[in-house]
Parts: structure tokens; C-alpha cells; sequence
């Protein structure tokens, strides 16, 4: 294979894959090989292997012969949290060690835009994935971050944000400045508390979120 071959394939991959992560394509939406050729420019062949290397990934999955951006059941949804609380209190303790003053002078400013965006989940939701992640690049651990990214990867398999469910975004950016404080403060312990905390609560709302939309698409059951 070429070097332009590799890069076309490459290519193809992080287009599709950025394409889920930011959420043009959503859970349960139809992949075509044509259709993606044509938006992204591409020819078919790697648009297929990059199609193929997403399914292998569990981030595409088989809808009878079509392709389907895959979705989390709630066992997976779950497992998906625990991970992420685990491996994201880590990198906020390491990050309450290494992170240097101009770092957290980022993570302070990020806090305070984030507070004009509380009434906005779904602006809120793509500066939450910023925030977090320099909260990971902070540890200046790259195979903790490496790792994050994957778990990050997953997140876009979810259909909604918990910071959609009614009061999350005030009290999320509140609990995103504890944390930062904690990291200032050189609080290994503080830090990871108020990180795996902040994780539990939101995975608490979005579970919340999920029943509540549950019980309201159930017709009344006759008595």
C-alpha cells in the first residue's frame, strides 16, 4: 500500500470517526458506502475499510446488511461509567501533582465560560468534553490518556448528554470547579474524590433522564 493510499484510508477513518463523536451521526443511523464517498469526498474503497475498522471497534454494528452507528444497552451504559470514573479520578490525582500553573489557568478559564453556557446543554456538552480532557492531558500520563480516549470514543455512542436532565448544567460546572481547586490546591485525594464524584452524579441524572423519557413514551396501561 502507498503512502497515499495509507493516508486516504486514515483519513476516511477520522472522518467518520469525528463524525460520531461530534454527533452528526447519531445512534442508529445508516451508514452507506456511497453516500459517504459523496459527503466526504472519498472514493469507496477506503471509506469501506475505514467502515470495516469501526465495526471491529464496536462503534458500527450489523442492522441486517446495513451498518448502523452502534448504541449502549444499560448493562453496557454502566460498565462504560464505571471505567471512565475509575481512569478519570486517576488522572485528576496525577494531575493534582503535575498539572503546571498554566494548565490550570485553562482549566479555570474553561469554568468560567462554561457558566454562560448553562442554559445551553447541547454547547455545554462539547466545552464539558474539553474541559475533561485537559484535565487528562494534565496528568502527563500518556497511556492514562490514551485509555481516556477510547472511553471518550464510547461516550459519542450515547444519544443524549446528562447535562440535558433539568438543573445538571449549573451544578456540573460547579462541581467542574471543585475539581480544578483541588488540582490548584496539589490535592491528590480532593481532586480524585471531586472528579469520581462528578462522574457518579452524572451518570445518577442521566440515569434519571433515561426513565423519565422511558415513562413517557409508555401508553397508560388500562386498569
Amino acid at each position: 500500500m502507498t503512502t497515499d493510499a495509507r493516508n486516504t484510508q486514515k483519513d476516511a477513518y477520522h472522518l467518520i470517526l469525528n463524525a460520531i463523536d461530534i454527533g452528526t451521526f447519531r445512534p442508529g443511523d445508516r451508514l452507506v458506502e456511497s453516500d459517504l464517498a459523496d459527503r466526504f469526498g472519498v472514493s469507496r474503497t477506503p471509506i469501506r475499510e475505514a467502515l470495516q475498522r469501526l465495526e471491529t471497534q464496536s462503534l458500527l454494528a450489523r442492522d441486517g446488511r446495513s451498518l448502523v452507528v452502534a448504541s449502549l444497552d444499560h448493562s453496557q451504559m454502566a460498565e462504560l461509567y464505571m471505567v471512565r470514573s475509575e481512569l478519570e479520578a486517576l488522572a485528576a490525582k496525577l494531575a493534582a501533582s503535575h498539572a503546571t500553573e498554566e494548565e490550570i489557568r485553562i482549566l479555570r478559564d474553561y469554568v468560567e465560560q462554561d457558566r454562560a453556557l448553562v442554559d445551553d446543554p447541547a454547547a455545554l456538552a462539547r466545552t464539558n468534553r474539553r474541559f475533561h480532557r485537559q484535565v487528562h492531558l494534565a496528568s502527563h500520563n500518556r497511556f492514562l490518556v490514551q485509555q481516556l480516549d477510547l472511553v471518550y470514543r464510547s461516550m459519542a455512542l450515547m444519544a443524549t448528554t446528562s447535562l440535558a436532565a433539568e438543573g445538571r448544567s449549573l451544578v456540573a460546572v460547579e462541581e467542574h470547579s471543585q475539581i480544578v481547586e483541588a488540582i490548584a490546591a496539589h490535592d491528590g485525594a480532593a481532586a480524585q474524590a471531586a472528579l469520581r464524584g462528578h462522574i457518579s452524579r452524572a451518570f445518577e441524572a442521566r440515569l434519571r433522564r433515561d426513565a423519565d423519557q422511558a415513562a413517557k413514551s409508555d401508553l397508560p396501561m388500562a386498569e
